[in-house]
């Protein structure tokens, strides 16, 4: 009995948080305070805030903080020996995960574009990364393929990032070209999958995106699965985008 009153008394708070949880905060409720704050957080971007404004080490990267932190975790738990990113943009994402991979003291980043990265004339810390490994191409194209494929080749551990072109059909093939190369146990992450309605809403959008390539690509992999875990921070800009390969 002493032991239970000690267990009861120790976890009470715990108790009476999920009490109020599941009387005052529905699911329902919770979706919508979600999405509400996430359509908020994506617009403000064209007021020079919030995502538009990240930088790492002072280089601007477009990436929901929540992922980033997802991401940092994810380095730390698999240490992989080879992170693919397509799509390098100005170049911020490709020192934050090279930075991370410092942390574990192994491993590179490779990082394609097709063109040439924006990189900022005072952020030479990105081009002289010895980590940091650029690829100039299509994502899709075979050079770069046979560049990606080589690089993999004996990788213990391999984690890829698809943020390049956002159409869905770019996006599908990507899917069936880098999904091989990622290993047992880590995970290939689709980005931008909350357009579209998921819950962000684009004008003038190019029509089915991300969201819509990863539903059709799971249909033909049972090799992977989407990650729900890694959506814990409740607002993620990769919603059903964290594809975990669990065979």
């Amino acid at each position: 009995m002493k032991k239970l009153l000690l267990y009861l008394k120790t976890h009470l708070s715990t108790f009476r948080v999920m009490t109020y949880n599941k009387i005052y905060i529905s699911t329902n409720t919770e979706k919508e305070v979600v999405d509400n704050f996430h359509k908020l957080y994506y617009a403000a971007s064209s007021y020079n805030k919030s995502w538009n404004t990240t930088h790492w080490r002072g280089v601007r990267l477009l990436k929901c903080p929540l992922d980033l932190w997802v991401y940092h975790e994810l380095i730390y738990d698999l240490k992989p020996d080879l992170i693919i990113e397509t799509g390098t943009s100005r170049g911020g994402s490709a020192l934050f995960l090279a930075d991370m991979l410092d942390h574990t003291g192994k491993g590179i980043v490779a990082t394609v574009d097709i063109r040439d990265c924006k990189i900022p004339e005072d952020a030479d810390r990105v081009t002289t990364h010895k980590r940091i490994k650029f690829l100039i191409g299509s994502s899709t194209s075979d050079e770069i393929i046979k560049e990606v494929r080589e690089l993999a080749k004996d990788k213990k551990t391999v984690l890829v990032i698809l943020d390049a072109t956002h159409d869905k059909a770019h996006v599908l093939r990507e899917l069936q070209l880098y999904a091989p190369l990622v290993t047992k146990g880590s995970y290939i992450i689709v980005e931008d999958t909350n357009f579209n309605g998921h819950p962000v809403i684009i004008p003038n959008s190019l029509g089915e995106g991300p969201y819509e390539a990863v539903e059709e690509y799971m249909k033909s992999d049972p090799t992977f699965t989407i990650d729900d875990y890694m959506e814990r921070h409740f607002m993620t800009f990769n919603p059903r985008g964290y594809l975990k390969k669990t065979s």
